[in-house]
């Protein structure tokens, strides 16, 4: 996956962040999300878990969790796939083609079936919002920032240990 920024969480290969950028001519171009994947242990016989980190306004993804409801990834993956076809395929063609009959986001698919361009606008202002890149290294800033709380809370069990 060369062309794409991958970062490995805790140096370990089975979970990692994905840079992707929204496709050409759809309301989602220009902007950056970071995916979690995260490789199940009999992976690639089973799907990886996909998710969108930062917010994202689609019927096909969760606007909360981040989710990704796609029949490839969730019900007919095949050892055949890998991530290349997620990062060039999959996700893109989920981004250009929604299925607002299946929704994860009711909002977003009524929005979409009823009032198209309000829908399309409505993408637009969560790509200027949610989906630049000082958004997504903001997601890694606070994730760094949880790991140093973290820490933080661990030396102040160890002091109260010593006295």
């Amino acid at each position: 996956m060369s062309d794409f920024e991958v970062t490995l969480v805790n140096d370990n290969m089975r979970e990692f962040y994905v840079r992707f950028h929204g496709p050409p001519e759809t309301p989602f171009a220009g902007g950056i999300w970071k995916i979690h994947v995260e490789l199940q242990s009999d992976y690639p016989y089973k799907s990886p878990s996909i998710g969108f980190m930062n917010k994202i306004f689609h019927p096909n993804i969760d606007e909360l969790s981040g989710s990704v409801c796609l029949d490839v990834i969730n019900q007919t993956w095949s050892p055949m796939f890998d991530m290349i076809n997620i990062f060039e395929v999959f996700l893109p063609q989920l981004l250009r083609y929604p299925n607002p009959n299946d929704p994860l986001n009711g909002e977003a698919a009524a929005l979409m079936m009823r009032h198209p361009k309000e829908y399309e606008a409505k993408v637009k202002e969560y790509v200027q919002r949610f989906a630049t890149k000082d958004a997504v290294d903001a997601t890694e800033r606070g994730k760094e920032d949880e790991d140093e709380e973290m820490s933080d809370v661990g030396s102040i069990s160890e002091e109260a240990d010593d006295s």
